[in-house]
Formats: C-alpha cells, sequence, structure tokens
C-alpha cells in the first residue's frame, strides 16, 4: 500500500478518474445517437495523427500530441461522413474502413518512428495501450482540465442534449441548431477520446466510452439517472484499473480499467433492475403467479366454460 502515498500515483488515479468520468458520461450520448462504433473508428484513426504531431516536433508534448490525435481523428470522421453521403456505402462499413485505414497507417508511422529509436525511447508506443505511469504532471493538468470541460458541457447543455437526441423536431423548432449540436457533439467525442488515449489507448477507449453507458441502461430508463450512473461506473473504473495496474512494474492501465469496467457490466448484466437476467426471471414468475392466481380466482370463467 506503499503506492498509495505516492505523489505521481495520486495524480495518475485523479486524471484516470476524472477521464472515466468524462467518457461514461460523453458515452452516454454517443449510445443514445447509436454511434458505439463511431468511438472505436475515431479513437483509432487519432493515432496517425499523434505519430506525425511527435515526427513535427520531435519531442513527447502531451498538450501537442493530442492536438494532432484530434486533428487526425476529426479527419476520419470527415471521411466517414463524406464516404456515408457519396456512396451507397452504409454508415458502419464507412465506419470500418476508415477504422482499418486510420490505424494500419498509424502502425505504419509508429514502426518508422521506432525503428529511428526515438519513438520508444520517448514512450510513444504506450499509445497502443495506454500507459498512464508515463505521464508527467503536465500530461495530467491537461487531462484533468479536458476532462472537467466535457463534463461542465454536458452538464450545462443537458436540456439541449436531451432534446438534440429523443426530439430533434421539437428542438429545431425552437431554433436549436442540429448542424451546430451535430458540431458540439463531434468536438467533444473527439476530446474525450484523445485525453484518453495515453491513459487507456487507441484500441481501449471506445470501451471506456461504451461499457459504462451499457451498463448504466441495465439500472435505469431515466436519461439524467443513466448519465450519473453512467460517470459513476467510468469513474470507479478509472480508479480501480490504475490502482491495479499500479502493483506491478509495467502493467499496462488501459486493460485494467477497461476489465474494471466489465466487472460493472457483468454486475449490471445479472442483477440490474432494468432487464437485467435475473430482474427478468424474476419478473416473469411474477406474471405467472399472478396470471395464476387470477386464474384461479372464485367465480371467475375456466378454460372450457367450467368454473
Amino acid at each position: 500500500m506503499a503506492i498509495l502515498a505516492s505523489i505521481n500515483f495520486q495524480w495518475v488515479l485523479l486524471s484516470a478518474t476524472f477521464l472515466g468520468i468524462a467518457a461514461g458520461m460523453f458515452g452516454t450520448l454517443a449510445y443514445w445517437k447509436r454511434q458505439s462504433l463511431m468511438s472505436d473508428a475515431l479513437s483509432h484513426a487519432a493515432l496517425p495523427g499523434v505519430v506525425v504531431a511527435f515526427m513535427v516536433i520531435n519531442e513527447k508534448n502531451f498538450f501537442i500530441l493530442i492536438i494532432g490525435a484530434a486533428l487526425s481523428a476529426l479527419l476520419g470522421a470527415w471521411f466517414i461522413h463524406v464516404i456515408r453521403s457519396s456512396s451507397r456505402i452504409k454508415e458502419d462499413t464507412a465506419m470500418g474502413i476508415i477504422l482499418s485505414v486510420f490505424f494500419g497507417a498509424g502502425i505504419v508511422l509508429l514502426t518508422l518512428v521506432n525503428r529511428s529509436g526515438s519513438g520508444s525511447q520517448s514512450g510513444l508506443d504506450t499509445f497502443i495501450f495506454g500507459q498512464a505511469a508515463s505521464m508527467v504532471r503536465l500530461d495530467v493538468y491537461t487531462m484533468v482540465v479536458l476532462a472537467i470541460a466535457i463534463i461542465i458541457l454536458i452538464t450545462l447543455a443537458y436540456k439541449e442534449w436531451k432534446l438534440f437526441l429523443f426530439d430533434p423536431e421539437f428542438a429545431r423548432g425552437i431554433g436549436l441548431s442540429s448542424k451546430g449540436m451535430d458540431i458540439a457533439y463531434m468536438i467533444g467525442l473527439v476530446t474525450t477520446i484523445v485525453i484518453g488515449i495515453q491513459a487507456v489507448g487507441v484500441i481501449l477507449m471506445a470501451a471506456l466510452l461504451i461499457i459504462p453507458a451499457v451498463s448504466a441502461r441495465y439500472w435505469t430508463q431515466s436519461f439524467k439517472v443513466m448519465l450519473l450512473l453512467s460517470g459513476i461506473f467510468g469513474g470507479l473504473s478509472g480508479a480501480i484499473g490504475t490502482f491495479l495496474s499500479a502493483q506491478g512494474a509495467g502493467w499496462p492501465t488501459g486493460p485494467f480499467i477497461v476489465l474494471s469496467a466489465s466487472i460493472f457490466f457483468v454486475f449490471s448484466l445479472f442483477f440490474g433492475k432494468e432487464k437485467g437476467f435475473i430482474a427478468e426471471k424474476m419478473e416473469f414468475r411474477a406474471q405467472q403467479r399472478q396470471a395464476l392466481s387470477e386464474n384461479e380466482a372464485p367465480g371467475v370463467l375456466k378454460e372450457g366454460g367450467h368454473k
């Protein structure tokens, strides 16, 4: 437990917790917009931007790297839009194409940089699976500030997000710009992804967005409660995963965070009061008992016309 007294661990724990809260809350928006695969595509599309940004400045400046990642992810989103709007290819197929092409390009660039020696020395390859322990204090500050900005964006514009997702016609009727909300949604999604790729990695970042939201869905029908629960599940996953990964030298943070989130998902899958396996089973048996009791009640006409 000496690790708990480490100031570096405390900073990483704080940043991973805020990242989990922001990802969980924004993942709820992505869940209801039915764009889970978009999160996956954009997180993979961010990798070439990270490597190109490093090649330009030749140092691991987290702020510059996430700008490169954001530009690359936005370029990927634009290509998805172009493919979908100018061809008969469906959106999920376009996302799959962009995911594969951009990630492949990122791996090629990363291999070239690592062969030069500077990439591996700077820890650039940790962006694949994440390594929160490699973050310096400036990285932590950047991640926490941007994560708090995402949380504030969702909280202050809660009513607008709700209209945008569930009643777009009414939203347009009261003057809420669909295009403006789409742009805000995409910027928020890309920002959430890029601030997490160093801690969680480009491969697993989409999981931190989606798993807490899906877990929360098993507990409530309310959008507001789902946002709250998803943020709590994401924050706890970030904290628990960071603590577990700190128990061994070189243990990657991302997989431990995602595994922690998976525990919440499995628990919710069985015990969630909305469509959880056990809840559905209990509800089915309660309906069976009610049907039997009504059928056996005195004076009720039974099958075949006999009382």
